[in-house]
């Protein structure tokens, strides 16, 4: 017998903003929702078209990633699709959201951090060696060595 598998990776831009919430268990939830663009051909010509998708992400992942979920961002999701059902005004309703496992930073608009894995260690926003903090394509080496005043200053050059 076959098993059924439910399991989608997008890659997109934000939206808008992250929002951060607590569910009253106090485990932390973070929903937001990307924007996935494709083109496809059209008679003669290509037609840009964007689908939208809403996500969650629970735990200590959200915490830690929400500051750099800005609108504009792109990032990579990894996760499930999950259906939420209710009634409302006596008919069924239901809506599809992605439920995240895994969430990576990728480039584009937004605070310091592309790259950064939110599962993984140094998702606090922290840099990553040879990555410097202001986000910019410098190294960052640390600070200048110390003045060594034993140093010969007869150098012929």
């Amino acid at each position: 017998m076959a098993t059924s598998i439910n399991h989608v990776v997008l890659v997109g831009n934000l939206v808008r903003d992250a929002e951060l919430r607590y569910l009253s268990s106090g485990t932390s939830v973070m929903n937001f929702s990307i924007a996935v663009n494709r083109s496809r051909k059209q008679g003669d010509q290509w037609v840009e078209e964007a689908m939208f998708f809403d996500v969650e992400l629970f735990g200590r992942q959200a915490e830690s990633i929400q500051r750099f979920m800005v609108k504009g961002k792109q990032v990579g999701v990894q996760g499930e699709l999950r259906q939420d059902r209710w009634e409302q005004d006596g008919q069924n309703r239901s809506k599809v959201k992605v439920h995240a496992i895994n969430l990576q930073l990728l480039g584009g608009p937004g605070a310091p951090g592309g790259g950064q894995n939110a599962a993984g260690p140094g998702s606090g926003g922290q840099s990553r060696p040879g990555q410097a903090s202001g986000g910019g394509n410098e190294p960052d080496f640390g600070p200048p060595p110390a003045n060594n005043d034993s140093f010969d200053d007869d150098v012929p050059f």
